[in-house]
């Protein structure tokens, strides 16, 4: 089942094979925020931020999830790194 982000009904990404995948996305675009709870006052929690979704998604015609990730991470591979 392939998986998207979500902002209430609108699918904002493309569909990638996993919600891993759509989950290292949110963070590189940085809509990811460590959240703590009072039950987790220990160690903060990762959560979308703005009310966004990761949800199982249908597929466009000629939608590929697999080809989506393998373009997702040669475009990481290739964008600059500050150390």
């Amino acid at each position: 089942m392939p998986y998207a982000l979500f902002y209430q009904d609108a699918k904002l990404s493309k569909a990638y094979p996993t919600e891993a995948d759509v989950w290292t996305l949110a963070r590189k675009s940085g809509l990811v925020v460590d959240a703590v709870s009072d039950e987790e006052k220990s160690a903060p929690r990762p959560v979308l931020d703005n009310d966004y979704e990761i949800r199982p998604c249908q597929l466009d015609p000629n939608e590929d999830p697999a080809k989506n990730k393998a373009d997702a991470d040669r475009e990481a591979r290739l964008e600059p790194r500050l150390n």
